[in-house]
C-alpha cells in the first residue's frame, strides 16, 4: 500500500536493537519492499568503517544519512540531527518517512528523547522500533538486564531470527510480550515484516507525553538519563588491509576468538582464492556466517571489519588480523573449505531475488 506523507510533518521511526538482532537486514527489507513509499535512513554505525551504510540499500543515494564512528546519542546533538533530518525531510526529497538505524550499543531512550527535542516543523515522532535476536536473548538479557526497560519503551517490537531460536521461538515470543505490554510484538525471519508496521507503530499522544515524563527523564546539558550507556562496557577495532586474507589463518583466528569478542562485521578479499567475489561476514557470540557476493567493478578490493567486544584487547586482535594477510601468490584449492563451511547452502537460503537484496544475511 502506497502512502503519501502529510505535506507537514513526516514521521521519524528510531530503529533500535542490541548488536547484531538483525536492524541492518529489517531495514533493507523495508527499503526494498516499502510498496511505493519513499523511506529516508540515518545510519548510525560503532566503529570507524561505516559497514552498516555500505549494506543499507541505496546508501550512496540522496536518502540515506550516515553516521560514524560513534553512538548517535552521545556523538551528534540535537541540532546537528536537525541538520540531518531537514535534508531528509525537505519537499524536494519526497520522502514518506524517516528511519534512524541506531547503533546496536545506542541508548534508544536517548534516540527517542532527540526526536522529540527536535525543533523542525516539518518532522514528529513515528515510534520506537526495538529489534530483538530471539536466538541470542537469553544472553543479551543476562548480560544486559536494561534490555527490559528498552522493551517497555518500545511501540513495536520484531523478534527476530525465529529460524535459529530453540522451540521456534514461542518461549522468547511469550517472554518479550510480558516485557512490552504496550507494544505490537511481530515475529520475523530475516527481518521480513509487513512495512505496513513502520506507518503503524506510531504512538499515541498519551503515550508521547508518558514518554517525555516517565521513560526519558528531562535531564540538564551535559548529563545522561541516569542509565549507564551500555557502549561504555565496549571496545570496537576497526581493520583494513588492501592484502587478502589467507582463509585458513582467518578461520583459525575465528575459531578461537574470545567470548568477549560479541560482534564481528564487514567484508573479507580472499585474493587467489575467490577473485570475482567478495565475502560478507557475520558474527554474532559463536554464531558465524560468510556470504559471497560479486565484486562490483568499482569497489576498492579491500577487507573491512569491525570487532566490537567487551574487555578486548585491541592491539593484540589487530596483531593476529595482520598475521592473517596473505602474502603467497598461489592458493591452496582446499583452502576455501573452512569458510565454506559457513555459507548457507542451497537448501538454507531463500529465493534469488531475495539472497540479492541481503536479507537472507542478518547484519
Amino acid at each position: 500500500m502506497e502512502h503519501r506523507r502529510s505535506p507537514q510533518q513526516i514521521p521519524v521511526v528510531v530503529l533500535a536493537g542490541f548488536l547484531g538482532s538483525g536492524k541492518t537486514t529489517l531495514l533493507n527489507h523495508l527499503l526494498h519492499r516499502s510498496g511505493g513509499s519513499r523511506i529516508g535512513a540515518v545510519v548510525n554505525d560503532f566503529g570507524a568503517i561505516e559497514i552498516d551504510a555500505m549494506a543499507v540499500a541505496g546508501a550512496l543515494g540522496d536518502s540515506t544519512v550516515s553516521l560514524g564512528n560513534g553512538c548517535l546519542c552521545c556523538a551528534v546533538d540535537v541540532g546537528e540531527l536537525d541538520l540531518h533530518l531537514e535534508r531528509l525531510a525537505a519537499p524536494s526529497a519526497g520522502i514518506d518517512v524517516i528511519v534512524i538505524e541506531a547503533s546496536g550499543l545506542a541508548e534508544p531512550q536517548e534516540l527517542v528523547r532527540m526526536v522529540l527535542a527536535s525543533e523542525h516543523p516539518g518532522i514528529v515522532y513515528g515510534g520506537l522500533v526495538e529489534v530483538v535476536d530471539a536466538a541470542e536473548f537469553d544472553g543479551t538479557r543476562a548480560r544486559h538486564p536494561e534490555i527490559d526497560r528498552h522493551l517497555a519503551l518500545a511501540d513495536l517490537v520484531v523478534v527476530n531470527k525465529l529460524d535459529r531460536a530453540a522451540d521456534d521461538g514461542r518461549r522468547v515470543l511469550g517472554l518479550v510480550r510480558s516485557l512490552a505490554e504496550r507494544a505490537a510484538v511481530v515475529p520475523a525471519t530475516y527481518g521480513r515484516i509487513d512495512p505496513e508496521f513502520l506507518f503503524d507503530c506510531r504512538p499515541s499522544e498519551q503515550r508521547v507525553g508518558q514518554l517525555s515524563f516517565d521513560d526519558l527523564h528531562e535531564r540538564g546539558e551535559g548529563d545522561h538519563t541516569g542509565h549507564e550507556h551500555l557502549h561504555t562496557g565496549y571496545d570496537s577495532l576497526s581493520f583494513v588491509s588492501e592484502l587478502p586474507l589467507d582463509p585458513r589463518r582467518l578461520m583459525a583466528f575465528l575459531d578461537s576468538r574470545s567470548e568477549g569478542l560479541y560482534r564481528i562485521k564487514g567484508y573479507v578479499d580472499f585474493g587467489p582464492y575467490d577473485s570475482k567475489n567478495r565475502y560478507a561476514v557475520h558474527a554474532v557470540g559463536r554464531f558465524l556466517r560468510f556470504r559471497p557476493e560479486p565484486w562490483a567493478a568499482a569497489d576498492a578490493r579491500l577487507t573491512q571489519l569491525v570487532l566490537i567486544g567487551s574487555g578486548i584487547d585491541a592491539v593484540a586482535l589487530a596483531k593476529e588480523l595482520e598475521a592473517c594477510k596473505n602474502d603467497a601468490p598461489h592458493a591452496d584449492e582446499n583452502g576455501m573449505w573452512g569458510v565454506l563451511r559457513y555459507v548457507p547452502g542451497s537448501e538454507e537460503e531463500p529465493d534469488a531475488e531475495t539472497f540479492g537484496t541481503g536479507e537472507a544475511f542478518e547484519a
